[in-house]
Order: structure tokens, then sequence, then C-alpha cells
């Protein structure tokens, strides 16, 4: 009898074993990624979202935003610098991401390099012996949660060694070293091709130059015109394009090349290269901090936030500290605002309790992709997939609202683009209504409508890069915005 039972439990433990497999074969499988993917280093840059510009120098002392290279050191003396008290403000602000103007255009260097004396060493601060680059990474350092990034201008207006080739290049090359080596963990570094038209003639050997910087530190993100980490978004209006690809061809791109401005916009849906676009943008009027001049007014920043990271990018804001070396408090406050607003806007997920159904789902009901991942709190690697019915090229994922309806006027989508970035074009409906005609996703795509009162909202993908895999979705009200006012810029 003993016998029996245990020949009976081996057959049930058999069958058992059978049936798991069984069951984890059937489990459906994410569907392919689309071509090109984001790096590691450039996903955490995407979800950064906003991040800040320090634009301090010489020019901070002499009211001007592009030093001529003859100035003085000595007049170089923020005599209150507190970089704890840009960290603090950066952090209040959501901001995880600091980038320092280490050298700009006149060539005035922030920390004490070794290879010339037109820095810090000789001015009256700290009696020569202060050092803001390092002030400034060990604030941020000491803060926990915010990173550093660095500026180091390529066009250089004092240096005697600036029109020739060699020597210059040679001289950027070793100060870049000074910064990725003594300074610790560098997440961001900036390069431009900015030059005034009388500008001496100059070949910057920039293959060297970001070769130099994978070496010293692989986790970074070089940011030019042509990256090859991050893109320009073509200009400091803090604007992407209406449409916006991460993708783009390198190929095609040169640093300092105006005419290419419309593509580094827009971005390329054929592009080989996952390349996405940073937009860069002063809270006030200018680079540098100015004592006639005041921070963009709250309704000017959203409206800068709306057309960045909104349409698939990172805002870079400018927040310049002043000539006592601290960021000035109208500007603290300003941002202050800026990040209240924000969270007053997306904190709430007016969706997060409707009922939402899909025009299909990969693997069927219970698979893993269905449209409720759209309502979860992973914003990347969770997300609803349509079934691949071959021929069948639009799909749609639908909020319905129970009782009375949802009063808002932003719409949220999001792309899972660690499969690539997919939507070509969207449409969007309220009540059966069409309210948007949209291209592209990517990341974040914010539609600001005019109020809307509505129970059923349908978001249809007309055009994609293959499946559309989308990871959320959010309904929010902005109590800030005024669609009838006028913003200029």
């Amino acid at each position: 009898m003993a016998k029996f039972w245990c020949s009976l439990c081996i057959i049930i433990i058999l069958q058992l074993s059978k049936l798991a497999i069984s069951r984890r074969e059937e489990v459906p499988t994410p569907p392919l990624p689309v071509l090109p993917l984001p790096t590691f280093s450039q996903l955490k840059w995407q979800q950064r979202e906003l991040i800040m510009f320090l634009h301090f120098g010489v020019n901070t002392f002499t009211d001007s935003e592009w030093g001529t290279g003859k100035e003085n050191p000595a007049i170089f003396n923020p005599a209150g610098l507190d970089a704890k008290q840009w960290v603090t403000t950066a952090a209040e602000a959501g901001i995880s991401l600091m980038i320092l103007t280490a050298k700009h255009h006149d060539g005035f260097c922030l920390w004490p390099s070794r290879y010339t004396d037109h820095s810090v060493v000789s001015s009256p601060w700290k009696n020569g012996h202060g050092d803001v680059v390092q002030e400034f990474v060990s604030a941020v350092k000491a803060h926990g949660g915010i990173d550093a990034g660095l500026y180091l201008s390529p066009w250089d207006r004092h240096d005697r060694r600036y029109g020739q080739d060699l020597q210059y290049n040679e001289y950027y090359l070793a100060q870049l070293q000074e910064l990725l080596i003594e300074y610790g963990s560098v997440k961001e570094i900036w390069f431009d091709g900015a030059k005034g038209k009388n500008a001496k003639n100059m070949s910057y050997y920039f293959t060297d130059w970001f070769a130099m910087v994978r070496e010293l530190q692989s986790s970074i993100n070089i940011f030019s015109d042509a990256g090859p980490d991050v893109r320009w978004v073509g200009n400091e209006r803090g604007f992407a394009g209406n449409t916006s690809w991460s993708t783009i061809n390198s190929t095609s791109l040169s640093i300092g090349n105006a005419s290419i401005i419309d593509y580094l916009n827009t971005g390329d849906p054929k592009g080989t290269n996952w390349l996405p676009a940073e937009c860069d943008v002063s809270i006030r009027k200018g680079w540098f901090w100015h004592k006639s001049e005041s921070p963009k007014k709250l309704s000017e920043l959203l409206e800068i936030y709306y057309n960045s990271v909104g349409r698939n990018c990172v805002m870079l804001l400018n927040v310049p500290p002043n000539s006592t070396g601290l960021i000035s408090e109208t500007d603290v406050q300003r941002l202050k605002q800026f990040r209240s607003a924000i969270d007053t806007i997306f904190s709430t997920n007016l969706a997060e309790k409707c009922f939402i159904k899909a025009s299909s789902q990969r693997g069927g009901k219970g698979g893993g992709f269905g449209p409720e991942n759209v309502l979860d709190s992973d914003h990347l690697w969770t997300y609803w997939a349509p079934r691949d019915d071959g021929h069948k090229k639009e799909h749609w994922i639908e909020i319905r609202v129970q009782n009375e309806g949802l009063r808002f006027n932003v719409v949220r989508i999001q792309e899972a683009i660690g499969l690539g970035q997919r939507i070509v074009r969207h449409e969007i409906f309220v009540d059966g209504k069409k309210l948007v005609e949209g291209t592209t996703v990517g990341h974040k795509r914010l539609h600001r409508l005019e109020e809307v009162h509505g129970r059923v909202v349908r978001i249809v993908v007309k055009e994609s890069r293959g499946l559309p895999l989308i990871s959320s979705i959010g309904l929010h009200f902005d109590p800030y915005w005024n669609p009838n006012e006028q913003l200029l810029f």
C-alpha cells in the first residue's frame, strides 16, 4: 500500500511539474525593441526632466555676457560665496543635476589650474587660495541626491595659444583632465561651438576630447550640438519642436553648424542614433547675473516646461549666482513657486481610479501587458502593449470615468522608451470629440487643453514604428493655465 501511495505521489509531482513548465512557457514575452535604444546613463538623464545651469565668473562682476578675456582677475571676489546655498536652492526646486561654468569664453578658470594663472589664484577671493569648482562639487556630494556637471568653454578669448590648433588643443585637453580626474564624479560635461564673428580661426579636436572624457569617466553624458549622448535643441528659448524625436543621424550633425538647427529641434524618425535633446534657457534675460534683471514670470517658466519636458526633452534652467556668490533671493523664490506649481499640477493623477480598456493587449488578459499598467507608479518598464495583428496599424486605449465625469486641462502620455521611441502620430478624443492631433510622445508628452469636463478619454495611436508601448497616462488639472494669456519671449 505504501508503495502505491509513493508511486501516486511521484505521478502527481511529475504532472504538477509539467503544468508549471507549461504555464511558464505560456507567459508572453516582451516585444522586440525598436532600435536605436538609450544607454543606462541616457535613461537616467531623461528621467531627471529638470536640471540647472550656473553661469558664474568674471562676467558676474562686469555686467557683461561675453567677457573680452582681458579682465583683471582682481575683479573676481564673491565675498559671501556659499555653494551649499546653490545646492539647497536646487534641491528645493526638485533638481537633481547642476552644471557649473568652470571656464567661460573669457578664459577665466574657477579652479586653480596648473596651466594658467588667469584663474582664482590671481584673485583676492580667499587670498588666491579659493577653488569654486571644489566648493561646488563638495556641496553637491555632501547633499546627496544631486549630481555635478561642468562646462569648459572651447572658445577662449584670453589664452595666447588660442588660434594655434595643436598648442591650444593640448591646453584644453590638459584642463579637461584636471577637471575629470581631480574633482570626482561628473555626470554631464558640456561642450559647444559658440564663437564670436571676429574670433581667431581655430579647429577643435572634439574627437580626441570625447575619447578622453570616455576614458576618464565612462558613465558621463557628453553634451554638444552633435552629442554623442545629449544634443542641443537648437535654440536658447527652451522650446523643443512640436515633433520631437530622441533619434537622429549623428553623421548629419556638426558642432557650431547653424544650418542644422531645425534638424536638432525635431530629430529624425529614421535616425540611427539615440541622441535626445536638452533645452537650455535662463531664468533671467541674460545668462550671467545682472542687477537690472529679474526672473521670468511663473507663467513663462511653466510655458517653457510644457514645451521642453512636455515634448520629450530635459529642461536645463540657468540660475546665475550674483556678485556676492549667492543665488539671488528673487530667483530662489521663483524656483520655489515653479516647483510648487509643478507638484500642484502633476502630483495627482485624476485617471488613477478610473476604468481603463484598450483595443487589444499582448498575450491576452493576465498576460502582463494590460492597459492597467499605464496607471501604476512605474513609468518605464511596465506598459500597455497591444496585440500584434500584423496588418492593423491603429490602436487605442481608453479611460472611462464613473458617475459625473472629470474636470481636467492636461493630458500626459509616456512611452516605454527603454524599448525605443515608437509613436509617430496620435489623437485624443474626449466623449467622442477630437481635441488633439499630435505627433511624437517619447519619454513624456504633455497636452494642455482648454478646460474639459468629460467621461471618456480615448488616446488613438494612428501610426507607430512597431507596436506602440505606453507606460503611463495621466489626466491633470493645471490651475495656472490661462490659454488666452499672451507670453512674450
